[in-house]
Order: C-alpha cells, then structure tokens, then sequence
C-alpha cells in the first residue's frame, strides 16, 4: 500500500486533511515542517481584518502559551495577565448565579480605539485556556471576528 492511500483512509485522515488545510491557509507549509496547533491559531487570528495582536492564555498560571503582534508598543503579556483577571471574575460571576462556565461565548472589552475580545475555549474547560484578540476598532467587524473565533477554537 502507498502512502498516499495510508494518508486518505482511516479514522485520522479528517484530522489530518484538516490540520494540512489549516496549515496552508495560514501560511504554513504542511510538509516538512513542524508548527504547534496554538502558532497556526496564532497566525489565523493575525489574518483577520484589524487584527492588532493575540495571545492564547492559561487563566490558571496566567501564563501565556503563545502570542503576536502588529505593534511594537503591545505588551501582551500584560495584556494577558489584565485579561485572566476578567476571565476569573466572570467565572465567578457565573458560578454564583448557577451557570456554566461553557455558557461563555465571549468577553467584550471596548475601549476608545481598539476591541479586546476574550474567548474561553469551552472545549478545554479544564485546561483552562482562552484567546485574546485585540483590534482596531475602526477596521474590525465583530460579527466576522465571532464567527472566526469559533474555527479557531474548533482548530485549538
């Protein structure tokens, strides 16, 4: 059997044909080279429209597992750090008032010149993960940024 065949049957070649996917439509080359799954959500988020930077973040040690940025002025690591702060008062928030924390869809953050949008990935509730985004607000399009966010996180 050739390898080709390996590749299209069994039950990771959808994993598979979605990772390569995902791969080149980030700019990534699917072949040769090796590329977390949190760099090619990185680079996917970066390609949307006013993208200023990302940072995907774990709420429990604050640390930041991966980030970019459009401006040499955006500390994300601090901005990471601000935004865990809003991910475990929210939480709480839900907590007290008998929610579930995949109730979360997303946190808005507007402010006068860019949008930070926090999204706990309820797939990896345990893991305690989420994505911040930070745009431009006069070039985003938040009902465009929400529908990628949920592929990003279907990627993650």
């Amino acid at each position: 059997m050739n390898r080709r065949a390996v590749y299209r049957q069994g039950p990771a070649a959808g994993l598979e044909r979605r990772e390569a996917w995902s791969a080149r439509l980030c700019g990534v080359p699917a072949k040769g080279a090796t590329v977390s799954t949190i760099q090619v959500a990185l680079n996917w988020a970066m390609r949307l429209d006013g993208t200023l930077g990302v940072a995907v973040v774990d709420y429990v040690s604050r640390m930041t597992l991966g980030t970019r940025s459009r401006r040499v002025d955006l500390d994300l690591d601090v901005t990471a750090h601000a935004c865990t702060d809003i991910v475990r008062a929210h939480l709480s928030a839900l907590h007290l008032t008998g929610h579930k924390p995949e109730q979360i869809e997303d946190i808005l953050v507007t402010l006068d010149t860019e949008l930070h949008f926090i999204r706990p990935l309820n797939r990896r509730v345990h893991e305690g993960l989420f994505l911040v985004l930070i745009l431009d607000r006069k070039r985003a399009r938040p009902d465009l940024v929400r529908n990628e966010l949920r592929g990003i996180e279907a990627l993650l």
